[in-house]
């Protein structure tokens, strides 16, 4: 998953960063390595949604940088000398096991949050796809696209709030105030979402890549993905096969994302005599903000599914 940097070249930063760290440290806590010049610790997320949700929790007591910039699909994420220097000498990285696998080989886990080891996790995909290569999320053996349920991005909530106490004890008590004004937040929205897809004449969601499985899963819909990957290009099987239970079902609306190419989605649209629309993933920093991208994909779901509150 690294160019011009080699798995060989990796380790070895990770050994040197290893040793750094033991040698500042002493400790778990937070050490002159991974802290600012204020002492605040230098968390990494991953990419947008854990930003979000560290920037929440954390709140002015720590300095969160982003390690995926806007507009890059963080699946894609390749890791240079400095990004995983950065990894080691942080005093924590929030991610989600299975998005990147680069970052996967990079983190620390003795400073390192794996999102998904906080709230219950489903399987990757429900069915075979011919002729796709193996990629991260059949490695993991999960989804791995949990932060599209708000519901349990509460959850991940409380517990990064925990992480970051044990982490930085002199300001714990506000770690897990922000947590618990966070996962309120969330738990809110979460039942904006149970309220809006209630009633819906359809409950079948027709997307480009297999990202909103905690989605319907939370929210009782059924989601049919043209891939399983964003990196991959569906079978002319798998299209047949979509394109046959949209018709079945009476699917009007087939998703595309803004990250991904929407000729394979408007194809199928085109065959089906349906429109497309896009869904966010949410895998980069959208136009505002978390809450809001999310409101707006609720929105765009009611729209789609013929929803009625």
């Amino acid at each position: 998953m690294m160019s011009g940097f080699s798995r060989l070249g990796a380790l070895g930063l990770l050994t040197a960063g290893a040793l750094l760290s033991a040698t500042a440290c002493g400790g778990s806590g937070v050490s002159e390595v991974g802290a600012t010049s204020d002492g605040r610790p230098e968390v990494v997320a991953a990419f947008y949604p854990l930003q979000w949700l560290t920037e929440q929790v954390g709140g002015s007591d720590v300095q969160v940088t982003g390690l995926t910039a806007p507009g890059v699909e963080p699946h894609d994420l390749e890791l240079g000398i400095q990004q995983v220097t950065d990894l080691q000498n942080a005093a924590l990285t929030v991610y989600v096991k299975g998005v990147q696998p680069a970052v996967d080989d990079a983190v620390d886990p003795e400073k390192s949050f794996d999102a998904a080891t906080a709230v219950t996790t489903i399987p990757a995909g429900g069915h075979e796809h011919e002729g796709e290569e193996e990629h991260g999320h059949d490695e993991v053996g999960y989804d791995p696209h949990l932060w599209l349920d708000p519901s349990r991005m509460a959850t991940v909530a409380g517990k990064l709030g925990e992480r970051l106490a044990a982490a930085d004890a002199a300001h714990a008590q506000a770690y897990r105030d922000r947590a618990a004004t966070t996962a309120a937040t969330l738990t809110a929205l979460d039942q904006e979402f149970t309220k809006g897809l209630t009633t819906c004449r359809s409950r079948t969601l027709v997307t480009a890549h297999e990202a909103f499985g905690y989605l319907a899963d939370r929210y009782k819909l059924k989601q049919v993905g043209i891939t399983l990957d964003p990196e991959t290009e569906p079978s002319p099987a798998r299209l047949s096969e979509v394109a046959k239970l949209a018709r079945a079902e009476g699917v009007t609306t087939i998703f595309t994302e803004a990250l991904v190419s929407p000729k394979v989605a408007e194809v199928l649209a085109n065959e089906v005599g349906a429109k497309t629309a896009v869904l966010d993933p949410l895998e980069s920093k959208p136009s505002g903000d978390y809450v809001s991208a999310m409101r707006d994909n609720l929105k765009t779901l009611q729209t789609a599914l013929g929803c009625t509150a």
